[in-house]
Formats: structure tokens, sequence, C-alpha cells
């Protein structure tokens, strides 16, 4: 009998911020994805970066500053970085709850590569703010020298901005299905991959930009061809009218329901949008697919059908 495969999406609060926070946040997230394993589901798990990935870049152009003979680190590299260091701590974390409850099982972190359209009309209109804030002088500067695109943000300075593009493909999508094949607990498209396209040849360039963590999920979800992709966030259920009076919870939808309270605009761009948007596409990619919205320590509930928002057709 074919076991079942889950894809899930860490978010935020399943890795906390600095990094004391996110070594004591790998261990409570070990201990919800170690219940799904016991049971024998074949698990990938995916994850956000965001605070991880602008401390990188933040650290790295402090460097360059200090050091201007160095070359400044592009932002494929500062996520390939953050993929590293994050897959360190879960890979860890998970390991050692494994074997606490008896379960002889390897995990193992890809670093993953994700390609991106070079055309994708989110490079003609960078939005992803990432790294320090700046002075008017600081990212004058950074413009001439280093092309970079700056907004000023709400009063509090400048920032550079990236690029978010859909992703089209996970480019190590057999290494990571050989691995979940051959028994592996495998983390992959930490940060939402590393943004790439392809160039002459067979040569990978890193694009300057950020893909956003959940599309990712759901396009790794579908090239392992998963049965459920679980996107866990900060709430127990996705609501309409969020916050309002007639605040209502929901158990379950359908892709066309999903789409009329995106028409209504019930989801914030940014935050539960997006999860519902990828949710949405993997439910719809295949018959049978089902996808989850839910908190961490909800998750084993909610594929039992106890709890949060289920998405199906």
């Amino acid at each position: 009998m074919k076991k079942k495969r889950i894809v899930i999406a860490l978010g935020h609060d399943a890795l906390g911020t600095t990094l004391p926070e996110q070594q004591a946040a790998a261990k409570k997230t070990a201990k919800a994805i170690a219940d799904f394993v016991k049971e024998d589901y074949q698990i990938i798990i995916s994850h956000s970066n965001g605070p991880q990935v602008g401390m990188i870049h933040t650290a790295m152009s402090e460097f360059c500053k200090i050091y201007p003979e160095y070359t400044a680190t592009p932002m494929s590299v500062c996520s390939a970085m953050s993929q590293g260091y994050i897959g360190y701590d879960l890979q860890n974390a998970l390991r050692e709850e494994l074997l606490d409850r008896g379960i002889q099982k390897g995990v193992a972190t890809v670093l993953t590569q994700v390609e991106v359209d070079p055309n994708d009309e989110a490079f003609h209109n960078p939005t992803k703010p990432i790294g320090a804030f700046m002075t008017k002088e600081e990212a004058d500067k950074m413009v001439s020298e280093r092309g970079y695109n700056v907004i000023e943000d709400a009063g509090r300075g400048y920032r550079r901005v990236v690029a978010s593009p859909r992703p089209q493909s996970i480019i190590e999508i057999q290494s990571i299905r050989d691995m979940v094949e051959a028994g592996l607990v495998v983390v992959a498209c930490g940060g939402g991959g590393i943004p790439v396209y392809k160039t002459e040849g067979h040569h990978l360039k890193g694009a300057a930009a950020v893909i956003d963590k959940d599309f990712a999920s759901c396009v790794l979800a579908q090239q392992v061809e998963a049965d459920t992709l679980i996107i866990l966030t900060a709430v127990e259920k996705v609501a309409i009218n969020f916050g309002k009076p007639d605040e209502k919870w929901l158990d379950s939808l359908t892709p066309d329901e999903a789409r009329k309270y995106i028409g209504e605009g019930h989801f914030a761009p940014g935050s539960m949008l997006p999860k519902v948007e990828a949710a949405v596409e993997f439910a719809e990619s295949a018959p049978g697919r089902s996808a989850l919205i839910t908190l961490l320590e909800k998750a084993k509930d909610g594929v039992a059908g106890k709890t949060g928002t289920a998405i199906h057709q």
C-alpha cells in the first residue's frame, strides 16, 4: 500500500527570529513533525526564512562597508546561507526527537534551487523589503554603486527591495524524490528556495529575488506528488471578516469558494492571501489532493479532520 506523502510548510512561528528562538522553536516543531513520522507518513518539510535572510543580508552589507575590497554578497547566496543554518537546526532537532522515540529514520536538508522566469513582471516592480534601514545618502550610494532598488519605508528610512517572482520548478526535485523514496525525512525549499534562472547551456544564475514560501511549497508538493500540503500559520483556521464583529472561521473551502472570498478581499496580501492561493492551486492540481491551513500544534488533528481549514475539490 502506498504511504501517504505530506509536504509541511513551516511559517515564522515554527522557527522564531533570533538564533536562540530558532533553536527552541525547532525542538517544538520537531515534536509535531515526529507525530506524523510515527504514523508512517512520508514527510517533506519546507520553511520560511524572512528574519534570517534579512539578518544575513544586513551582516554581509555591514561587512562590505568595513572591507570595501570584498564583493557584495548576492541575494541568492544569502538565501543559500539561510537554508543551511535553518536546516541545520531543524534536522538536528528532528533527528534527536525521532531517536528519543526509538524511530530510526534519517533526516536530510537539501540545498534547493527554484527556477524562476527572468521575464517575470515582478523583476520590473520589486516590492519585497530586505535588510537594514539606510539613510538617503546610503541608499543613493547603493543605487549608484550596486544598482540596488530602494524605497522610502514609512518615514523610517530607506530599504532595499527585491523581486518576488512566482516559482516555476524545483531544480533538485529528483534528489528530493529519491531521498523520500529511500525513507528519509527531507527539508527542502527553505525560504522559498534559492531563486535561479537558466542562461546558456545548463548554467543557472542566481536572481536578486525572494520567492514566496507558500507558492514554492505548492510547487514542491506537486512535483513530489504529495497527497496533502499543510501550510502552518499563526491561527487555527482561515477566517472571513477577520477581526470584525461578524468574523467567521472556516472548516473547509472549495477552490471556487476560496476564489470568491479572495475577490471580496477577505485575505490580507503578504499574510493569509498567498497561503489560500497556494492551497487552492495544490488542491486543483490533481484528483484526490487536498491542502490544510492550521497551527503547528493542531496539524495532526487537522489531518484527521478535527480542526483547521481544509481546501479540496
